[in-house]
């Protein structure tokens, strides 16, 4: 899995989302709506899920950790460089 662009749209509001993410795996497959959110212990990033009543589910998520790291990365890192250049 090589992660082949990572867009982000910074959110302006004061809650503990920061950024919504889109990425593009392989030059083939895009995963919209990832959050970057602050947390408890930092910032981390949230996959997509939708609510139905009180229960949220996944709609889409890797599956081995190695995978979830490399896409948290990758998402993060473009977060950061975002920052920066709205400086």
């Amino acid at each position: 899995m090589k992660i082949t662009d990572v867009r982000i749209q910074p959110v302006n509001h004061s809650g503990n989302t920061k950024a919504f993410a889109s990425v593009t795996i392989d030059d083939a497959f895009v995963v919209h709506n990832l959050r970057v959110v602050h947390g408890r212990y930092g910032l981390f990033v949230s996959m997509p899920f939708k609510k139905v009543g009180d229960q949220f589910f996944d709609i889409s998520h890797p599956i081995t950790a190695e995978a979830h790291e490399r896409l948290s990365q990758a998402v993060l890192q473009e977060y950061q460089h975002s920052l920066m250049n709205q400086i």
